[in-house]
């Protein structure tokens, strides 16, 4: 089953159930009106949601045309967004690159900072960027959305308690971060909105490519209509979701809609390597940070420039036939309004 949110009357949109082509989809306001009002009360309205899906599916009820540019984030606010570091290999770069060294815990204690969860974009809202000089970068990932998890959950039950699956675009400003981590108390300014692909996705809609709390497919990042990056999601993820809603829960209960992210998709070359372009035959990249690092050791300084206003950047994930899962973050950098 596949869930987006339109347009509506309130802040949260209205909740519409889309086909699995994303070509079509009904609106569920008969049901239950936003998709936290769903998640609030998942084993009640699940059932009739699936119900929905079924006809769309059949089409034996009037369908509406899915328009993906048309979509709010899935939630377009939540009680909690919180991101992990399911690839360490992502962090102990990014941490090189800004002099810092990776702690040996990062291996087996996630990392995980708690993100803004009252302004949640969709997937083709522009990136607003009031400075170009603050290094504004993009950070392809999966997330997950859980139902209720109770305190002390542990990872092996943890992955009973995921409702969703999608994708984000956590935006990153990275010359902003060294200045508010040398503070103590993480990130703030630095963390701008985040985007969401147009789509959610319940995990048995997702076949076999969803296993061990892991999504095991390339994810596909393109900057200015480039392949940029073409990462294996399932492999080198230290971390699965199990054991991030796990850290998560360990000293409190999380609430219905809680937004949990795997950090930035991130692969090694086959020889160890940080990994290599797409265009020179590698993996490339989710973000600008690891390609810079990158060419931080291979020349001694980083030439490829972070964002700028009229850039875009395109986040999808297909199955194993070519067909879109969650449809696609595509977003252009566009200058602050003031």
């Amino acid at each position: 089953m596949k869930l987006a949110t339109l347009p509506g009357s309130g802040r949260d949109g209205q909740l519409a159930v889309v086909s699995e082509d994303l070509h079509w989809c009904a609106q569920a306001s008969h049901i239950v009106p936003t998709l936290q009002a769903a998640l609030d009360d998942w084993d009640r309205h699940e059932p009739a949601l699936r119900a929905l899906a079924m006809e769309v599916a059949h089409e034996s009820i009037p369908l509406e045309r899915f328009h993906e540019r048309e979509a709010l984030a899935p939630l377009p606010r939540a009680f909690q967004w919180a991101d992990g570091s399911a690839y360490v290999n992502h962090v102990e770069l990014v941490r090189k690159a800004r002099g810092a060294e990776l702690p040996d815990s990062f291996w087996h204690d996630p990392l995980m900072y708690q993100g803004g969860s009252d302004d949640l974009r969709g997937g083709r809202a522009p990136i607003t960027l009031a400075d170009e000089t603050w290094g504004c970068d993009m950070e392809a990932e999966i997330c997950v959305v859980t139902g209720d998890v109770p305190q002390g959950t542990a990872a092996a039950a943890a992955l009973g308690h995921v409702r969703l699956v999608g994708l984000v675009n956590d935006v990153s400003l990275r010359n902003l971060i060294p200045g508010e981590l040398a503070k103590g108390f993480g990130f703030v300014q630095s963390k701008p909105a985040t985007h969401f692909s147009p789509v959610f996705a319940t995990p048995d809609s997702l076949g076999d490519a969803w296993s061990g709390g892991k999504l095991n497919l390339p994810l596909m990042v393109d900057l200015n209509g480039q392949p940029f990056g073409r990462a294996e999601a399932g492999e080198e993820c230290t971390f699965d979701f199990g054991t991030l809603i796990a850290h998560l829960a360990r000293t409190r209960n999380l609430g219905a809609g809680t937004i949990i992210g795997s950090g930035t998709v991130s692969n090694r070359d086959p020889d160890g390597s940080p990994g290599r372009p797409v265009g020179a035959g590698g993996r490339g990249y989710s973000c600008i940070a690891e390609l810079r690092m990158v060419e931080t050791i291979a020349s001694g300084a980083a030439t490829t420039p972070f964002l700028h206003y009229g850039d875009t950047v395109r986040i999808e994930m297909k199955d194993r036939t070519g067909h879109s899962l969650f449809g696609a973050i595509e977003q252009q950098v566009v200058p602050l309004k003031q």
